[in-house]
């Protein structure tokens, strides 16, 4: 009998796993990670900016795509949570996760599909919202995956290269807005159709174990805790969803206006900003994917994982000052290495520090569902916060950058309290 208010989780509880998951299964959920996040990266890296300015032109774009992104993201935050919450409580013979990786996938593609061809402002807001939406039911289920499946002392490598495939699909995504940004269709279909094909494998290998049993109805005070995991209670999570949160800020105040600070700070084209991200990206990926690999190793090799953490946000906040004083696409790109050499740390570790501190498996979904709410939010407020910085004084990207180099820090004290991690 539980005191705490919450449901019973049901009769035959998850236990975490404790033999190593087959390299096929890893390398699946890893090709699975990387074509949803093409799928959704793409828009937020180029194709929904170059949408968006095709329609209101250059002097309104800031303030227009920092709308429609703050909308999409709401769409992220309430759908990662909500659907992690129907994961954990799905039954039928397909699984748990199974089912939402296939809706969350299919969903995306149609809504990117509207986007290339819908009209106006209102329609690309409504249809980035669904694309959002579905976008979060495939992540929650896949991030649970995770912890269904992957036993503690296999979670730093792949954690690591999960990191890897997410962050690499950004190359993906930049080459993809270079050569396909003549053809508004294609730019945002062909990444939809990756998600799918890079999907299915994962789809058909995922030793899902259905639910025995319906879970209890629940009512409406419990649903609410769909957002809610108490920080007195679980004040290790807490820690380390305010630390992702920094960090995810620092990343969306950038990345949401990298193409439009590229364009100002470096007096680009369009045409010429997409080629030089494109390439900028991908020595960040190159430098990330080592790093992320070796990082995820080493954690697992010595039992550590907060000096990576610290270390990471700490590089990355160097990156990101480095920007400042990037007026020639040479300094880009060495910010860029800068940068992957930290993100692609924090990335190799930082999953498998969460996971170690989440409460419970019966709820896995659900709870990394709420740890989602530290990437969401971000996604949510750094539009309008970064168009805020940005018109301090006209077209101020030094105080955006500044601005989340000291997310960077403040995300680094943020990891020194958590106790059962070393």
């Amino acid at each position: 009998m539980t005191t705490t208010g919450e449901a019973v989780p049901v009769a035959a509880v998850i236990s975490p796993p404790t033999e190593k998951a087959p390299p096929k299964l890893v390398g699946s959920m890893a090709l699975a990670q990387f074509g949803l996040s093409i799928a959704l990266l793409t828009p937020v890296t180029a194709s929904l900016t170059i949408k968006v300015q095709s329609l209101v032109g250059t002097d309104n774009v800031i303030a227009v795509f920092g709308a429609v992104s703050s909308i999409g993201a709401l769409a992220a935050f309430l759908a990662n949570p909500i659907f992690g919450r129907i994961s954990d409580r799905t039954t039928g013979r397909f699984g748990r996760r199974r089912p939402w990786l296939l809706i969350g996938i299919v969903g995306l593609a149609v809504s990117e599909l509207i986007l290339a061809l819908v009209p106006s402002i209102v329609g690309i807001a409504i249809a980035w919202f669904a694309a959002q939406a579905f976008a979060n039911a495939a992540q929650a289920a896949l991030m649970a995956s995770i912890a269904d499946q992957i036993p503690p002392q296999q979670r730093g490598r792949v954690s690591g290269l999960i990191g890897v495939m997410q962050q690499s699909s950004k190359l993906g995504a930049a080459y993809a807005a270079q050569f396909l940004v003549a053809n508004m269709l294609l730019m945002f279909l062909i990444p939809a159709v990756i998600g799918i094909v890079f999907l299915l494998p994962f789809l058909l290998l995922l030793p899902d174990k259905p639910l025995l049993e319906r879970p209890p109805s629940e009512g409406f005070r419990v649903v609410l805790k769909t957002f809610w995991l108490s920080p007195r209670r679980y004040p290790d999570f807490a820690y380390a969803w305010s630390s992702r949160f920094m960090i995810t800020m620092a990343l969306y105040l950038f990345m949401t206006y990298r193409l439009l600070y590229m364009q100002h700070e470096l007096g680009l084209s369009i045409a010429r900003a997409t080629a030089v991200m494109a390439t900028g990206v991908l020595f960040y990926t190159i430098t990330l994917a080592v790093a992320g690999q070796v990082a995820g190793w080493l954690s697992d090799r010595v039992g550590r994982r907060k000096p990576f953490v610290v270390t990471a946000c700490l590089i990355f906040g160097i990156g990101l000052v480095m920007l400042t004083q990037a007026h020639t696409a040479g300094g880009f790109y060495v910010a860029e290495v800068v940068l992957g050499l930290g993100f692609g740390i924090y990335m190799g570790v930082d999953l498998a520090l969460v996971i170690d501190v989440l409460p419970g498996l019966d709820d896995s979904a659900k709870n990394l569902g709420v740890l989602n709410m530290a990437n969401v939010l971000p996604q949510t407020l750094a539009p309008g916060i970064g168009a805020l910085l940005i018109g301090i004084g006209g077209h101020n990207y030094d105080l955006l950058l500044s601005t989340a180099a000291a997310a960077c820090a403040v995300g680094a004290l943020l990891i020194f309290p958590i106790e059962k991690v070393r």
